[in-house]
């Protein structure tokens, strides 16, 4: 009998804070959590991580206390998926330039960022990976909905992604 490596992702940014009921719910079966940036403090992490396993990068409104503990960019492989995360990196075609030399020497099959509150999920066949944006998951900002996004990894493919919305 052959074991299928499944693995569900929840996938938040830009919370500057708040982690509610709304995003519990919504991230609860998840494995892990991952946090593109602007997290808002450490002990928010720290309750994050506490809820489900997280993986994070500090954004540009993290102060020094997150900032000593997550780095800018973070790079790992997750069930046979090499992940490129960061806060600011853009998307398709607008990438940062300091994000561009991490997928040039990387070549990640998933870029994550936060960042502009604007949740995109856009596939990039120039690098022939996966761009996913969450939006923003807290409630100060531009945005005018509240977004978070999760999926599943099976066997070396992301699989099932869903988008959680939230009135702000």
């Amino acid at each position: 009998m052959q074991m299928i490596n499944n693995m569900k992702i929840g996938i938040i940014s830009d919370t500057h804070g708040i982690f509610d009921e709304a995003l519990e719910r919504f991230l609860e079966p998840c494995d892990q959590i991952w946090h593109a940036g602007d997290i808002g403090s450490l002990e928010l992490a720290d309750r994050i991580a506490a809820f489900r396993p997280l993986r994070a990068v500090y954004g540009n409104t993290d102060d020094g206390m997150v900032r000593r503990v997550y780095h800018e960019f973070t790079l790992f492989e997750v069930e046979g998926v090499k992940v490129l995360m960061t806060h600011i990196g853009g998307y398709p075609r607008h990438y940062s330039p300091k994000a561009l030399q991490h997928i040039h020497s990387a070549r990640p099959k998933l870029f994550v960022a936060g960042h502009s509150h604007i949740l995109k999920v856009i596939y990039d066949p120039l690098y022939d990976m996966l761009h996913i944006n969450p939006g923003a998951a807290g409630i100060y900002g531009i945005h005018k909905v509240r977004t978070a996004v999760r999926f599943d990894i099976e066997e070396g493919e992301i699989r099932n992604l869903e988008i959680g919305e939230w009135d702000k």
